[in-house]
């Protein structure tokens, strides 16, 4: 059993993982002032509330965007199940990559790719709905060509509210109609339906350049409810990074048994 963390800019989501099935997940806020004391008894907690004692642990994978967190959550593990944490850029999993993005590429987004090529047929479109909504984009011989970067929802969402005098935070939530007939559906509208809108032309203008349709997947914590939105067909997968952290694991135990 292993213990797979994907650490993001707003939250690190846990997955505990046997023989590749996904036994329980988590979430947590991201916090770089938090000790490794801290997250110890955290995770410790996030064990024992599935019912696993943190000793049944026979390692742990982490892809990580924090690079502030990346120690002190190595020392967590350390002290909660005295197992190493294997990080996902120290593993060769043999991810195709274009020329520009050797050294470019952040781990979520390689991750991701390595588990899409596992289960689906290139050319890929791969959305990561986080802090930011990441687009990436795989050619039909699987080669990582490289990705957009948008703001995400919830950025939108804060800096509409913080940066305007009259405009509120609303519930996010898709209404009835596009134009919207109050302030509330107004911004409801343009944080949904101008999300959904956006994907479904990134998707045609990438497939423009890929020079062919190409399956379309979406992970991250928005992601069903926008994708649900979308006028393409897009596959959901919350799954998706842990399923690569599972193959990165994998990789390593193969070369250090």
């Amino acid at each position: 059993m292993i213990l797979a963390l994907d650490v993001g800019n707003t939250n690190i989501l846990a997955g505990v993982m046997d023989g590749g099935k996904i036994l329980f997940t988590g979430r947590f806020k991201t916090d770089d002032s938090k000790t490794e004391t801290e997250y110890a008894i955290m995770f410790r907690s996030f064990l024992e509330l599935h019912g696993l004692s943190p000793h049944k642990l026979n390692g742990s994978v982490m892809s990580s965007v924090v690079p502030s967190l990346t120690t002190i959550l190595r020392k967590a593990v350390d002290l909660l199940a005295h197992c190493a944490v294997v990080a996902a850029d120290d593993i060769d999993a043999g991810l195709k990559l274009s020329s520009n993005n050797r050294q470019n590429l952040g781990q979520d987004l390689s991750t991701a790719a390595i588990a899409a090529l596992s289960e689906y047929k290139p050319p890929l479109i791969i959305f990561d709905m986080g802090t930011a909504t990441t687009i990436s984009a795989i050619d039909a011989d699987g080669v990582y060509l490289g990705c957009s970067i948008v703001p995400g929802i919830m950025i939108s969402h804060d800096a509409l509210a913080a940066r305007t005098s009259q405009l509120p935070k609303v519930a996010l939530a898709a209404p009835e109609r596009v134009i919207g007939r109050s302030t509330p559906e107004c911004i409801q509208s343009g944080l949904v339906y101008a999300q959904a809108a956006m994907m479904d032309g990134m998707i045609e203008r990438m497939e423009s350049e890929l020079g062919a349709k190409s399956t379309v997947l979406a992970t991250g914590g928005l992601a069903r409810f926008i994708a649900a939105h979308c006028k393409r067909k897009i596959i959901c997968d919350d799954d998706l990074i842990l399923k690569g952290l599972y193959i990165i694991y994998n990789r390593y135990k193969q070369y250090n048994s």
